[in-house]
Order: C-alpha cells, then sequence, then structure tokens
C-alpha cells in the first residue's frame, strides 16, 4: 500500500467524521439513538439497536458510494479527454466545494418523498435501527452532500476504489455515532456536553477544512489551467 494511498484513507476517515458531527448528521443521529435506546428496553438491548443503526447507515454510504465510483471509473476509462477536463476542473471544484462548507454559496437539495416513514422503519422491531440508519443517512444536506459527493467520490475515483474508500469512509461516519449510542445506552448523563463538544469541534473544523480546501482549489488552478507553477 503506498503513501498516496494511506494518505487517502486518512481523507476518508477525515471525511467521515466531520460528515457525522456537522450539524444535520449530528442532530439526526443523536434524535435517532435516543429514540432506538428508548424502545430497547435494556443497556444491552439499546446498544444493540445503536449499532445496528450505525451499520445500517454506513452500509448506506458504501453502496451509496460504490455505485458512484463505479459509474464514474467506467465514464473516464472510456473517455481520456473527460479525464484531462476533470482534471482541470478539479482546482474550482475544490474552491466551490470550500465555499459550500463555509455558507458563501447556499444549495437546497430536493426533498426525498421516496423513502419510508421512520413510523414505518420501526415497525420491525430492533433490526428497525439498521433501517432507519439507512434512512437517515441517504438523506443529503448541504454539508453532508458537499463532503459526501464533491470530496469522498473524486478521491475514491481517483485511486479507483470502489469499497475501499468508501467503506472507511462509512466506518468513520459511524464513530460519533457509536460514541453517543455506548452513552445513551449506559445511561450516562453528559450525552448533552459531548453533544454540544461535538457541535463546538465542527464549528472549527468545517471552516479550517473549507479554507484548506479553497487554498488547494486555488494552487491547482493556477497549475493546470494557468500554468503558473
Amino acid at each position: 500500500m503506498d503513501t498516496a494511498f494511506l494518505l487517502a484513507i486518512g481523507s476518508a476517515i477525515w471525511l467521515g467524521v466531520l460528515t457525522s458531527i456537522s450539524p444535520c448528521p449530528l442532530a439526526t443521529n443523536v434524535a435517532a439513538i435516543a429514540f432506538v435506546s428508548r424502545e430497547g428496553g435494556s443497556p444491552r438491548r439499546a446498544l444493540t439497536a445503536g449499532l445496528l443503526y450505525t451499520v445500517g447507515r454506513s452500509v448506506a454510504y458504501v453502496l451509496l458510494a460504490a455505485i458512484a465510483v463505479f459509474a464514474f471509473s467506467r465514464m473516464l476509462g472510456i473517455s481520456n479527454f473527460l479525464q484531462g477536463t476533470l482534471y482541470r476542473l478539479l482546482g474550482p471544484a475544490l474552491i466551490l466545494i470550500g465555499m459550500v462548507l463555509l455558507g458563501l454559496i447556499p444549495i437546497r437539495l430536493p426533498e426525498r418523498k421516496s423513502f419510508p416513514s421512520e413510523a414505518s422503519v420501526r415497525k420491525g422491531g430492533l433490526w428497525s435501527a439498521a433501517g432507519l440508519g439507512a434512512l437517515f443517512a441517504l438523506s443529503f444536506c448541504p454539508v453532508s452532500a458537499a463532503l459526501f459527493f464533491g470530496m469522498l467520490i473524486p478521491l475514491a475515483v481517483t485511486h479507483n476504489s470502489v469499497l475501499t474508500l468508501p467503506g472507511v469512509y462509512g466506518v468513520a461516519t459511524g464513530i460519533p455515532v457509536a460514541v453517543f449510542a455506548g452513552a445513551i445506552a449506559f445511561g450516562t448523563t453528559k450525552v448533552g456536553a459531548m453533544f454540544d463538544a461535538a457541535g463546538r469541534l465542527e464549528r472549527w473544523l468545517r471552516p479550517a477544512t473549507a479554507i484548506v480546501l479553497i487554498l488547494v482549489g486555488l494552487y491547482e488552478t493556477l497549475r493546470s489551467i494557468f500554468g503558473v507553477f
């Protein structure tokens, strides 16, 4: 395993954790875990429900990313011209993604009405937690969509990684979720403080990531399009 791929794995972990602690996914995760824990009836059952929720969320990310990476890889394999064009668009794309993360470019995603409701998912008992995790994983907000489609997918396509990088990303999105699941299952009184701490951390990490993306995007734009470097 070369150094470049190890760096890609580290980037996938970073993107997964940042996705999970972004305001929209974090609030959804905590609410869902609180729900499945309350329905669990015992700490062990509640912890199992939380872990199943995490698994369902991770698997949904992996499957969606694998499909997208496979599709883009087939496209790039057919057209060298397209590959060269995408390479030149990398810099501007990074700048736009950074601006989205900073909130400078507001985007609205269409509402998904084809998903089953939470009430219909939870009828399956304990295993419904996995379905609930998959359901919420596919309900993207602007920040999580920018990180997933704008960063993870191009990274995985670059390294021709249909399963490894998406899998690492999916597991990483479950790390904070698993922590909250364990805390709620064992009745800790510090769940609120943990939620606030994660929110404060995200408010620093997201702008820092955005600034790095913009700077790298400017460099790549000047290098690949204008030939400055």
